[in-house]
């Protein structure tokens, strides 16, 4: 307990937190109209403040960025979860922030994904060795059935054996390559903290779904505009896709070539194998709050 308000532990899997997700979806939430995320900037680096409110229940997460944290040993990723109830905003709980954040956004990416790849999917190639990897290895191959090999592209090679060791513990067939990779790919998933592209942009096949997660800021990007301009683009919502998500802006890319989550997931948004589909996901409120009271659900609160 934590004066008195219950520290809930995060145990949902992938798939559990992927149908939360979809749930609040398929029951009608308007994503352009959820409330906007607060960033403050400190000495350490960004606090983060994301409310929201559905479905019964309204929470909060205060996060914290501190990009120093894994040269001394920490996660880059901090934070608390508080989790209301709705009609009261009486405190219900209070769960891991950083916890909750590896589990919503690798499953924000699943469920996009889901809906964006092609039936037979089986290459994988994840940029990125850190917990966001890890965790989008788990929920990828919990919603991509025909899913078979992963290719694990990292700067350093001791991190990129160990995720790929992991994702060879999920049954995929697992190595460390380099940026060139994803021209055999049929999913690729850039989880980073790079500000420039990852790899060039041509070189995706027209078959590929890609999906980047690692920024949320304006002047920050894991593609390029080559991919960008090839590709049918999909975001969380449009409203904060074109305040935080770099890799369109940079590339200029307008609202009228974004198609958002809720019309894919609800299948108002056509989905096209002749060209590559890219996904950018900024992160929002209301998923750490359809995770967090699915997991309060789950625990018989």
């Amino acid at each position: 307990m934590t004066g008195g308000l219950a520290q809930l532990p995060l145990t949902l899997g992938p798939a559990e937190a992927v149908a939360a997700l979809e749930r609040v979806l398929l029951g009608g939430l308007d994503v352009e109209g959820c409330p906007a995320r607060v960033g403050v900037a400190v000495p350490a680096g960004e606090l983060l403040l994301m409310p929201a409110a559905a479905g019964g229940f309204a929470g909060v997460k205060v996060a914290g960025v501190a990009p120093g944290n894994p040269a001394v040993g920490l996660p880059r990723i901090t934070g608390s979860y508080l989790l209301l109830d709705g009609p009261t905003l009486q405190p219900l709980a209070l769960l891991d922030g950083a916890a909750l954040t590896a589990l919503r956004t690798p499953a924000v990416t699943a469920l996009a994904v889901r809906a964006l790849a092609a039936p037979d999917a089986r290459e994988l190639v994840v940029f990125g060795a850190g917990p966001q990897a890890v965790g989008h290895l788990a929920a990828l191959r919990a919603v991509l059935p025909a899913l078979e090999r992963a290719t694990v592209v990292a700067r350093r090679p001791g991190p990129a054996a160990e995720v790929a060791a992991y994702a060879a513990g999920l049954g995929l067939a697992a190595a460390v390559g380099g940026p060139e990779a994803v021209a055999g790919a049929d999913v690729v998933v850039c989880c980073t903290t790079a500000r420039t592209p990852l790899f060039d942009g041509r070189l995706v096949p027209d078959r590929a779904v890609v999906a980047a997660v690692g920024s949320h800021e304006p002047d920050a990007r894991e593609v390029d505009a080559r991919l960008v301009a090839r590709a049918d683009l999909f975001v969380e919502a449009r409203e904060v896709a074109l305040r935080e998500a770099g890799d369109l802006l940079l590339a200029g890319a307008g609202a009228e070539r974004m198609a958002n989550l809720a019309e894919l997931v609800t299948g108002r948004a056509a989905v096209r194998h002749d060209r590559p589909r890219f996904f950018k996901s900024v992160g929002m409120a209301w998923q750490d709050l359809a995770v967090a009271a699915a997991q309060y659900a789950s625990a018989g609160r």
